[in-house]
Parts: C-alpha cells; sequence; structure tokens
C-alpha cells in the first residue's frame, strides 16, 4: 500500500551557515562599523539571538537572516521571533526560537485538513510525523499538492514515499 510521511524537520546546519553568512555582512557593512550588533546561534537551545544597537540595525539583522536562510534553503516558517526586549546599555536584543518537528495540534490539523479532502487516504499521526496511506499514487500526490497550497505555520517536508 502507497504511503508517505509528512515532518517538519530544520537543517541546523544549514541554519548554521546563515548565521556564519549574515555574521560576515555585519562586519563588512559601512552602516554597522563601530556597532556592537552581534548574531549568535545555540544549538544547544535550538535558538538565534539578536543583538543591535538601533530599530534599524535589528530590522537589517532579521532581513539578513531570512534572506540567507532562503538562499540556504532553510524555510523562515522556522523561525518564531519574540518580541525585541531592551539590553544593557541601550542595546536592543531579540530572541527567536527554532521550531522542529510536528506539534500534536498542527498533526491534528494536518489529519483534518487531509479528512476534508475527502480521498481514500488514511493518516495518523506519529510522534512528530505524519503517516499518510492510500491504495492509490495519484490520491497521495493530490494530498502533498493540498498541503502544499494551504499555508501552514510550519514548514513541512515530504519524505519515505514507498508504493
Amino acid at each position: 500500500m502507497p504511503s508517505f510521511d509528512v515532518v517538519s524537520k530544520l537543517d541546523i546546519q544549514e541554519v548554521d551557515n546563515a548565521v556564519n553568512m549574515v555574521k560576515r555582512d555585519i562586519g563588512n557593512r559601512y552602516d554597522f562599523k563601530g556597532s556592537s550588533s552581534s548574531i549568535t546561534l545555540n544549538k544547544g537551545d535550538n535558538n538565534i539571538i539578536i543583538n543591535a544597537d538601533n530599530d534599524y540595525q535589528m530590522t537589517t539583522i532579521v532581513d539578513m537572516l531570512e534572506n540567507r536562510s532562503i538562499s540556504r534553503t532553510v524555510s523562515i516558517k522556522a523561525y518564531k521571533y519574540n518580541g525585541v526586549e531592551n539590553a544593557s546599555g541601550m542595546k536592543l536584543r531579540q530572541k527567536v526560537d527554532l521550531k522542529s518537528g510536528i506539534s500534536k495540534e498542527d498533526g491534528k490539523k494536518i489529519n483534518s485538513l487531509i479528512k476534508d479532502l475527502k480521498l481514500k487516504v488514511n493518516s495518523q499521526v506519529q510522534g512528530e510525523q505524519v503517516r499518510v496511506t492510500g491504495k492509490k499514487i495519484d490520491d497521495l500526490q493530490e494530498v502533498i499538492t493540498a498541503l502544499k497550497e494551504k499555508n501552514l505555520d510550519i514548514p513541512l517536508q515530504f519524505v519515505n514515499m514507498k508504493s
């Protein structure tokens, strides 16, 4: 019976590459000369911390991070931006959480979206992934296109397509 898995994985190495490219950009740009702006990736905590001197630099660093992430094929849906907070010495700090895996709520949402298609497929949540099985590969491909068209707030990948 054909099946595939819906997962939400984040390639932490590509995120690290994007953060390193932004660090290099901060060092090279004229408008950041003499500033103490920085960006760091905490792999253990699964977050990115952005420090900036003012709002302009904060938005610029966020834009650079998003652009570099897109060029490194990291979906920006994987970033959950927390509010900008004041740090010591009139500086700004923003914490960006990295989302990985499908939560139970998102799994239920994906399940209900698949059931609403009224195709002859079964879907079940298995930990941090959703397994979709059906008799026809065409039905599975319809499910994939329908999930891609839905604007969910998590990045989805479709793996283990078995026929």
